[in-house]
């Protein structure tokens, strides 16, 4: 019977994979891919141990765990082998000539969803000094211990029992109870459960609306600037889509189109400026949707960021006629990863929403949802906005005194907080290409041009957030980036400088 080399192993002692579990690796995929094949025979736990310069036990602990997943069997003298019923790939692919019948996949396709210009952030980020990404969260300013308890307390016997079982269409009752009795409150927004769909962060949210209240035909407004994705949901669902430009104070309602079905807004800190709209503003907006009979999107992200004034009330929180729709996340307030947010409508609303949702995913992972129930009935989510309201209070005071010493115009005054600054650069600027010019000086900022579909011209305006850079590298970091806009555009350095001098 064939016998294994103790070669195809090796271990990296300074991966964040442990001994024991880089041997399984090797083993499981191994077999998976048909390389090792039944009843062959294992290196002993001695003679691989010695091989691979570890603990016996390591070695032995790992044949065991492998042994009792059923992928490997243990023999007369403790010999292990591959087991006989362990998942080998058997069938393998005709090799034979065959004519080229491949399908025109480009002439197969009825639809395009990949035309909004995305906003790219690079996957290494972590590794540039000077990181002003948007949306990409600080690790030392989250609880991942608590997290992480709360992980394991959604594994205990019961909720194990709950959460493994499909929920059909359902959502985690716990983390809806939350997110009627606390978190809606806040915004001074009253639900019940049947008024709330649970959702793979804002724009899940955001896409079921839009298809279920628009159609080709209807016309529907958003914010000029938008996030691209925002303008690309209701560009996709087949209606007239018109852009308003905002202004210090947000979308103004007397400039919306004379038609129209649905407007899309950010009022507590819009997308991308950061600019709040006043409360006047929004009472005229919900003026105009009752009088003209549209609907309002609210998307009311980063309200937990209002530190230098406290925050607006929601838009939903003054809806008298149930016109407005209320977007939430707790991926832009946690971590982007964590994809979990909701929507708030009316009851008829939500019901067809979710049976949408089931037809596309049925309904977010059950662990995940008790796991965020957990940490926000516990305690730890807001210890955790406590935390990064203090963190961001003092490195937006820190960035804009770099931002003012190094002569950068913010384009807009993010009157309550929020993590981010907008710049307007000189006449001439290239935002796209001053990203890949900073990029290569350690510095990455957003190029704003995604947030303006079908521009005429190259962008001048750029995104340089505080969340993801330590508050000790930001003026450095405002420092390159001035340099680099000098370096960019010659003509502009006259007036930089001039404005440097001056502050």
């Amino acid at each position: 019977m064939a016998e294994i080399s103790e070669a195809i192993f090796f271990v990296d002692r300074g991966a964040q994979a442990g001994l024991q579990s880089q041997i399984r690796e090797t083993l499981v995929s191994g077999i998976l891919s048909g390389r090792l094949i039944p009843g062959a025979r294992l290196p002993s736990s001695r003679r691989l141990a010695g091989y691979l310069g570890i603990a016996r036990i390591t070695v032995t602990l790992a044949y065991q765990e492998l042994a009792a997943q059923g992928y490997i069997e243990a023999g007369a003298r403790r010999v292990f082998r591959i087991s006989e019923q362990a998942p080998v790939k058997r069938v393998r692919a005709l090799e034979t000539e065959r004519p080229d019948r491949r399908v025109d996949w480009e002439a197969r396709l009825k639809q395009r969803f990949g035309g909004a210009k995305p906003i790219r952030k690079p996957l290494d980020w972590h590794g540039y000094p000077y990181p002003f990404l948007y949306g990409q969260m600080d690790r030392s300013l989250f609880d991942l211990r608590g997290w992480r308890d709360c992980a394991r307390r959604a594994l205990s016997p019961g909720d194990f029992e709950h959460m493994a079982g499909d929920f059909a269409a359902a959502d985690d009752m716990q983390l809806v109870s939350y997110i009627c009795s606390r978190t809606l409150p806040r915004r001074g927004i009253k639900a019940q459960p049947e008024e709330i769909l649970v959702t793979l962060g804002a724009q899940n949210a955001l896409w079921l609306a839009v298809q279920l209240i628009l159609r080709r035909g209807a016309h529907a407004a958003c914010e000029n600037p938008c996030h691209p994705d925002i303008f690309a949901a209701l560009h996709h669902s087949g209606a007239k889509v018109w852009r308003v430009d905002v202004d210090r104070m947000g979308l103004p309602p007397g400039n919306l189109p004379a038609r129209l079905d649905a407007v899309v807004v950010t009022p507590s800190h819009q997308s991308p400026t950061s600019v709040r709209m006043p409360l006047e503003r929004r009472q005229h907006l919900l003026d105009e949707a009752e009088r003209r009979d549209f609907v309002i999107l609210e998307d009311d992200y980063e309200f937990e960021m209002s530190f230098l004034a406290p925050p607006m009330p929601a838009l939903k929180s003054i809806d008298r006629g149930g016109r407005v729709f209320y977007i939430g996340s707790f991926s832009k307030s946690l971590f982007p990863g964590l994809r979990l947010g909701y929507l708030v409508a009316p009851a008829p609303v939500i019901r067809e929403a979710r049976a949408l949702r089931a037809l596309i995913l049925r309904h977010p992972p059950g662990h995940l949802q008790r796991t965020a129930a957990y940490f926000l009935a516990l305690g730890h989510y807001d210890a955790v906005i406590r935390r990064m309201r203090l963190a961001y209070a003092e490195r937006h005071e820190i960035m804009a005194a770099s931002l003012a010493a190094a002569g950068l115009d913010i384009a807009s005054n993010a009157a309550s907080g929020g993590t981010s600054f907008w710049i307007e650069g000189p006449r001439g600027t290239d935002a796209d290409r001053l990203v890949e010019e900073l990029r290569a000086d350690g510095v990455l900022v957003e190029s704003g041009s995604p947030f303006f579909p079908d521009p005429d011209a190259p962008c001048r305006f750029f995104r340089m957030a505080y969340s993801s850079i330590p508050a000790d590298r930001i003026a450095e970091g405002v420092r390159r980036t001035a340099r680099a806009l000098d370096a960019h555009l010659p003509s502009a350095r006259t007036s930089l400088s001039a404005r440097r001098s001056m502050s």
